[in-house]
């Protein structure tokens, strides 16, 4: 019987994870250069640290079980309550900022789709302890830089949830966090259906569906009009104006509502070209979750990267590396061993564990796509010397080996 992988979760064959390691190093880079650095969380967490996060209503796409000791357990579905709940644990005398980032793998029980797994992947950044503009145009500005260094052409949107928010006031916040999530949601009949069944005030409505309306340049000065000078309008203006500075363009979308409640401020979405109807790669905003937790009122400003999403339309190939294949004899294979060792220091080496002929290791060296073919043959060793095949070019030439090692690094050792 051939047992099948889990429904939902994907095998990455050697060329796969090549392209998937390329991707994640060029990340690592970007968010290592802004000053920010990696944490990792366990696995799996106890189921409350995200029914106290989302509600309840969560659990059914979680992977959640009982352990041995008869505690409720689940593995992690999103990335940002475990940092949260680290950072209260042990971070909190840590001076402010906070600046993380994390890469890990993360669990749903959903019906998988194109686009979505049991089973993915997220490249995710949480700003700690810094509350205001400046840490939402850089947040917003690290993650378009992470997606141009992708390679991915982002449609930025950008809105202020405080502005929705003030709106709302008058709610209850049960009736403000379902309205949220309708506006998420962008369900127009539904939102009706619901100001409706609450008899929510004419005024109110009016002001909240022109509101989630507005998108664009003029949407600022029309939201002036729509709700006159309040002070969240001003605070969204000063992200702009420095989203400005960094030479960002994006668009002014005040319906993105985001869904979850514990988002504050700004909130940011960013759309990516050849991705069909799941084309959102990056979603986040400023939001209080600390205290829900058991810590202080700390502010955070945070994204996710859909990385798996991103992989579908990533077509920046890495650079191959200079790889050699030793080619041995049966008397010079115990003459190798210590070579492809000083080489590997360098560079990948391949050496014959296989007992194959002369002509079958060199068949091997092309079908493996080989830089370079090493030759240690008995007139090799008898001259101290080796003979050097560019596989591309067919050139041979003899070489010491510390020319073979010049010739692979460009360096004299």
């Amino acid at each position: 019987m051939t047992i099948q992988k889990p429904r939902g979760t994907r095998d990455f064959l050697p060329q796969d994870m090549a392209r998937r390691r390329h991707l994640e190093n060029r990340l690592r880079q970007v968010v290592n250069r802004w000053g920010y650095h990696e944490v990792v969380t366990p696995t799996f967490e106890n189921l409350e640290l995200f029914t106290m996060k989302s509600g309840e209503g969560v659990v059914g796409e979680l992977y959640n079980f009982t352990d041995k000791g008869d505690r409720e357990m689940t593995l992690r579905p999103e990335l940002t309550a475990p940092v949260m709940r680290m950072f209260v644990n042990e971070m909190q005398a840590m001076p402010r900022p906070l600046k993380l980032f994390y890469f890990e793998n993360c669990f749903r029980y959903e019906r998988p789709q194109k686009g979505r797994f049991r089973e993915f992947w997220q490249f995710g950044v949480e700003l700690i302890g810094s509350e205001g503009p400046d840490a939402d145009a850089e947040v917003i500005a690290l993650a378009t830089a992470m997606l141009k260094v992708a390679g991915i052409k982002g449609d930025l949107h950008v809105g202020y949830l405080g502005i929705i928010r003030h709106v709302l006031s008058p709610l209850e916040v049960e009736q403000q966090g379902k309205i949220m999530r309708l506006v998420d949601k962008k369900d127009d009949t539904g939102l009706d259906d619901y100001l409706e069944g609450i008899n929510a005030p004419i005024d109110l409505r009016l002001k909240l569906l022109g509101l989630i309306s507005l998108t664009g340049s003029e949407a600022v000065s029309k939201a002036r009009n729509l709700l006159g000078s309040i002070p969240e309008l001003d605070a969204f203006q000063q992200i702009l104006t420095l989203l400005d500075t960094y030479g960002i363009g994006y668009t002014i979308d005040f319906g993105i509502a985001r869904g979850l409640d514990y988002y504050t401020g700004m909130v940011f979405e960013i759309y990516a070209e050849g991705l069909g109807a799941q084309k959102q790669v990056c979603g986040g905003g400023s939001y209080k979750l600390i205290q829900l937790f058991g810590g202080g009122d700390v502010p955070s400003t945070g994204f996710g990267l859909g990385f798996d999403r991103i992989m579908e339309i990533y077509d920046i190939e890495p650079e191959p590396q200079n790889t050699v294949v030793m080619i041995t004899t049966e008397s010079t294979r115990i003459n190798a061993v210590p070579v492809a060792c000083k080489l590997r220091e360098y560079v990948p080496v391949y050496l014959d564990i296989m007992n194959r002929n002369f002509k079958t290791q060199l068949s091997y060296a092309n079908n493996i796509g080989a830089r370079y073919a090493l030759i240690l043959g008995d007139r090799e060793v008898a001259q101290g010397l080796f003979t050097f095949k560019d596989m591309k070019t067919g050139v041979q030439e003899s070489l010491t080996l510390n020319e073979v090692i010049l010739k692979l690094t460009g360096e004299n050792h």
